[in-house]
């Protein structure tokens, strides 16, 4: 075989494995993938070492646990606990899944009843242009997936630009961080995803209502002992200013 006929072969046969093999023996050519992820069922979330690390540093009243939530609302209401960053789920009978939340920092709080109008798998985040124009260096558009910070999913509450999310920052998880968005760990944004119902009916309660609450408490707790009859019954007849 001459020399010519012996490099073609050679060629040739080089040329397909390049072909075969290009993905990987070129692979640093190719430009980054889209950060767009597919939707993953729930099954196959797991949490990352970071989100990992996170959740066990967490308090453990923001974890995420059945508890005794006294409610006349229907089951599969949400309401938001915004002054203590609880998210409660209503079972009915007296309980309800209570989820450790992040909400929105001064001046960014809310209160009302709404309703969820949609849900997203891995949504892809427009930010408001009211927050374009406060941090006019955020991108105008973030593709789904684990650096978006709606994280693994996003319920859209009607006739609001707010949304109950995930994130990419589950260490503001107790916190008041948010532009009016109630944020959870993707985990727990998972489990309450598979819960809720397009129409379900969301309670944000007022950032006052703490305040009120311990107000009425303190009130009861140094609340004057109440007065017997005959104390009454003095206290009727006796001459005012007299004893």
């Amino acid at each position: 075989m001459s020399k010519p006929v012996i490099l073609a072969v050679i060629g040739a046969v080089a040329l397909s494995c390049v072909n075969a093999n290009a993905e990987s023996l070129f692979a640093f050519l190719v430009p980054p993938a889209s950060t767009q992820v597919a939707p993953q069922s729930p099954q196959n979330i797991q949490p990352t070492p970071d989100e990992e690390r996170d959740d066990a540093q967490l308090d453990p009243r923001l974890q995420r646990q059945v508890v005794t939530y006294p409610s006349k609302e229907a089951p599969g209401t949400i309401i938001i606990d915004t002054p203590h960053t609880f998210l409660y789920y209503i079972l009915g009978n007296g309980k309800a899944i209570r989820y450790g939340i992040g909400v929105g920092r001064e001046g960014f709080t809310w209160s009302g009843v709404k309703s969820i109008e949609r849900k997203a798998e891995w949504p892809d985040w427009y930010p408001p242009a009211e927050m374009v124009a406060r941090q006019p260096y955020l991108p105008r558009m973030t593709s789904g997936g684990p650096g978006n910070p709606l994280g693994a999913r996003a319920m859209y509450i009607a006739g609001t630009q707010y949304r109950i999310h995930g994130t990419n920052a589950p260490s503001t998880i107790g916190r008041q961080v948010s532009s009016g968005c109630i944020r959870l760990k993707n985990t727990d944004v998972i489990d309450l995803y598979d819960r809720v119902q397009i129409g379900a009916k969301v309670i944000v309660l007022p950032q006052t209502a703490a305040a009120k609450s311990r107000q009425v408490s303190l009130s009861h707790a140094y609340a004057p002992e109440p007065q017997s009859q005959a104390q009454t019954t003095w206290q009727s007849i006796r001459p005012s200013g007299r004893l």
